[in-house]
């Protein structure tokens, strides 16, 4: 497995499962937003025209991590009823 460094952004850290989530479900499901406010994060979009990139802050990381720890729960459980 290969290893991502500390400073590597959002989107490179979730490289290995980009295809296999619904961002969309995950952006208004866990957070409350849009599809498009997510991809702006994720891909640190300038979206104010202020040259700023727009980044998760870090209790959204945190929120992110734990709607990925969640939805993995989710995966899990519906795995065993199989």
């Amino acid at each position: 497995m290969e290893q991502i460094e500390l400073n590597a952004t959002v989107k490179q850290k979730v490289e290995d499962i980009m295809l296999d989530i619904s961002w969309q479900a995950l952006a208004k499901r866990y957070f409350g937003k849009s599809s498009s406010w997510f991809y702006h994060k994720l891909h640190e979009r300038d979206v104010n025209g202020t040259g700023n990139p727009s980044v998760f802050s870090p209790d959204e990381l945190y929120q992110l991590k734990g709607a990925l720890c969640d939805l993995a729960e989710r995966i899990r459980k519906t795995a065993d009823k199989l």
